[in-house]
């Protein structure tokens, strides 16, 4: 017995409506402002015809103000599981163009279902964002959605990654889902992201401000931070979620997408050691170093825009993932403030949690000085660093390039600290203080006191850094496990990694650490 005709008629005339949006009329708006719709952004960022759509039949519960004769089709958001480079991925992206793609309790219910989905089955989520916030005629039952969502987030987090792309509006209680989400992208142009509003802050304030000042792409990238990459459109946002996407394994159980190259890179890098400024107060750039240790001088930086002094990025190393954490000498002269101690700390937590080995590249004279930074906490946040590296079990490889000082020694991941392999060049240099200000304080008198103070205060220096600041030093006592040439990083880092990539580690039994948050 074959169906009947009008059955399939029917389905198929159902599957229209649904995947008609708002109108044409509305697509159109949102193509002329260079916005994909929300099964665009799906279609784009999957693998061709692989997105198994659910839910598109369900509508909103809402009856009162006249929601009754609304018809809002799939309640406003796309959800559903997409094969992403042959892997599956959990995602949902909300339709503008349907009720402004405020989220009400059926709407909260399709993610929260594909959320939970994605949990029992150890999938990445994508959460793609454009919605004018909470749908009001629904009252608290929109407010409890949003708190379903929120609990999940939580939930997931440490499980299977979590990527936000802010592709529109979002303002008010829907930040915090991005927020509670491990990456958030952001379109430049078309997108913003903030709890209160300009108007809003010049009537509890008095404060005039714009959009631009507080909710902007360029302003939650690179002065809150609350945005890890900035994107030019809704295209280049995508490719950047499946950029991401190929570092880090599907959940916390999997090991990251490794591809071990089947030689080792052996061979001296000579222009490595040209990096290396003659003058050690001159600055390095770190990039240069990265560049040349990492494979085709590829990676993919996180908060690029955020606390430059630090750079955190994704990469490989003869095919093995790694997240690489570096000081920046050409920003701050790579000291280490506020911001960057929480963006270091956020990313090596991240690696961890997704057993990322973390490469750590170390050129840091000490904590920023300052009356702003003591008042604003560096003491707190500073320990957020020492608790991220002490906590993380994966493999972890340092190398120190140059100044290695006090606190921000170990807080770079020193052997004290967990470090599987310290590695340091000769130009390295590891003690309580630079050598200049050591001698200052040591031997006062005795430089005052000399023919020629400058040339005393330069043999002292020499003497000092001999014998407390040198590599040697360290490794004498056992806190470097070699000092290379330069030009021997990206070897010895390779062979470092393969040796430690079956490392396993157990900590005493506990809920969790108390980070200083």
């Amino acid at each position: 017995m074959t169906i009947k005709q009008e059955l399939l008629d029917d389905l198929e005339k159902r599957r229209k409506q649904a995947s008609f949006f708002g109108g044409q009329e509305r697509v159109d708006k949102q193509h002329a402002k260079g916005k994909m719709t929300a099964r665009e952004r799906l279609d784009t960022l999957f693998d061709h015809a692989t997105f198994q759509e659910w839910g598109m039949h369900v509508e909103h519960g809402c009856h009162d103000f006249g929601m009754e004769k609304k018809v809002l089709p799939c309640d406003g958001v796309v959800t559903g599981i997409g094969q992403l480079d042959g892997r599956p991925v959990a995602s949902f992206s909300q339709d503008t163009s349907v009720g402004g793609g405020a989220l009400g309790q059926r709407h909260a219910k399709k993610i929260c279902d594909l959320m939970d989905y994605a949990s029992h089955c150890g999938l990445p989520f994508v959460a793609i964002n454009d919605s004018g916030g909470a749908r009001i005629q629904e009252g608290v039952d929109a407010l409890s959605g949003y708190g379903q969502v929120f609990y999940r987030n939580v939930v997931l987090s440490g499980c299977v990654p979590q990527i936000a792309v802010i592709a529109g509006n979002c303002a008010g209680g829907a930040a915090y889902s991005p927020a509670l989400m491990d990456f958030l992208i952001m379109t430049r142009e078309n997108a913003n992201m903030f709890i209160c509003g300009p108007q809003v802050i010049k009537a509890a304030t008095g404060v005039d401000t714009t959009m631009e000042e507080i909710g902007s792409a360029a302003a939650n990238a690179s002065i809150s931070g609350n945005v890890h990459f900035v994107a030019e459109n809704d295209d280049h946002a995508l490719d950047l979620v499946r950029d991401l996407l190929s570092y880090l394994p599907s959940n916390n159980v999997e090991d990251p997408p490794h591809a071990p190259t089947p030689t080792i890179s052996l061979e001296l890098d000579e222009s490595m050691n040209e990096i290396v400024p003659a003058d050690s107060k001159g600055s390095m750039d770190m990039y240069d170093v990265i560049r040349r240790v990492v494979d085709g001088g590829v990676f993919l930086e996180v908060h690029q825009q955020f606390a430059q002094n630090m750079i955190v990025a994704f990469a490989r190393v003869d095919g093995i993932v790694v997240g690489v954490v570096a000081n920046q000498p050409k920003v701050k002269a790579g000291t280490i403030d506020i911001d960057a101690s929480d963006k270091a700390a956020r990313f090596i937590r991240f690696c961890n949690a997704f057993n990322i080995p973390l490469l750590t590249l170390v050129d840091v004279p000490g904590f920023l000085p300052g009356v702003q930074q003591e008042q604003g906490g560096i003491i707190r946040h500073g320990a957020k660093m020492l608790f991220a590296y002490s906590a993380a079990t994966v493999p972890k490889i340092t190398v120190i390039t140059r100044k290695a000082y006090g606190g921000s020694y170990l807080a770079m991941c020193s052997r004290d600290l967990g470090a599987d392999v310290v590695l340091a060049w000769p130009t390295a240099e590891i003690a309580v203080m630079g050598a200049n200000g050591a001698v200052n304080i040591l031997y006062r008198r005795e430089i005052s006191g000399a023919e020629d103070p400058d040339a005393k205060r330069k043999e002292l220096t020499d003497e000092y850094h001999a014998r407390f600041a040198s590599p040697y030093m360290a490794a004498s006592r056992g806190m470097i496990t070699d000092v290379i040439s330069p030009a021997a990083t990206r070897g010895a880092v390779s062979l470092a990694l393969r040796n430690t990539l079956r490392k396993s580690e157990t900590r005493p039994p506990k809920k969790h650490g108390l980070i200083p948050l």
